[in-house]
């Protein structure tokens, strides 16, 4: 990757010291093996980041089970997070497990390009999905104003995972899709012989197809 450029979908996120909530960590050398969800919002003790962090810690066990981890990060001081979930879990009965990154400098979001000039200093609810090898694989961007949906990050995830197990390719509202409902869509054919067998397989009912180059599975 050049300096001084964010990193782009299929590359490696540079490596990152970093100051958080449960110590210094290496990202995502510390994490190896492991799907990152590296998130970003504009300050603590905010009613939309908390709404946010409330909804991420909700929705643990389900982050747990796909191997994911979790990292927050803002360009709030470490005592500042330190109260914030002290704040969480008093008022609010939830425990943070995940770290938050403290970006005082600012130096994680300029490399990460978190912050965007036209709607401030603070960075904006910047969403990162980082693979078990370190590369990038999803980027969300949400402005101050408009939580997350942490129900859509989720599903991003699983989408990647079946597709990156299987060699599909994943449908819109996956798993609800409005034209193959829960099926994933099989990459299409790059010469005439896979697309004959494409129809050939569909004849037999083995997948199905609307044509050669659109054709769909049930996983």
């Amino acid at each position: 990757m050049a300096e001084g450029r964010i990193p782009l979908l299929g590359e490696k996120i540079p490596t990152m010291e970093v100051k958080t909530t449960h110590g210094v960590l290496k990202i995502p050398d510390d994490f190896k093996g492991k799907w990152v969800v590296l998130f970003s919002h504009p300050a603590d003790f905010t009613p939309v980041c908390t709404t946010e962090f409330f909804a991420f810690q909700r929705r643990w066990d389900e982050f747990q089970k796909l191997n994911v981890q979790l990292i927050g990060l803002s360009i709030d001081q470490v005592f500042s997070h330190i109260k914030w979930v002290e704040w969480i879990r008093e008022k609010l009965g939830v425990e943070i497990k995940f770290p938050i990154i403290a970006d005082d400098t600012g130096e994680v979001a300029r490399k990460l390009g978190m912050i965007h000039p036209g709607k401030g200093t603070n960075t904006v609810r910047a969403v990162f999905i980082i693979d078990p090898n370190g590369v990038l694989r999803a980027v969300l961007y949400y402005p101050q104003e408009l939580g997350r949906n942490i129900d859509e990050i989720l599903r991003m995830i699983r989408g990647l995972q079946v597709s990156d197990k299987h060699g599909v390719a994943i449908p819109a509202n996956w798993p609800n899709n409005e034209l193959v409902g829960d099926h994933v869509i099989i990459p299409p054919a790059s010469d005439e012989k896979t697309a004959k067998e494409r129809l050939e397989r569909a004849a037999k009912k083995e997948i199905e197809c609307y044509d050669w180059w659109f054709c769909h599975k049930k996983i």
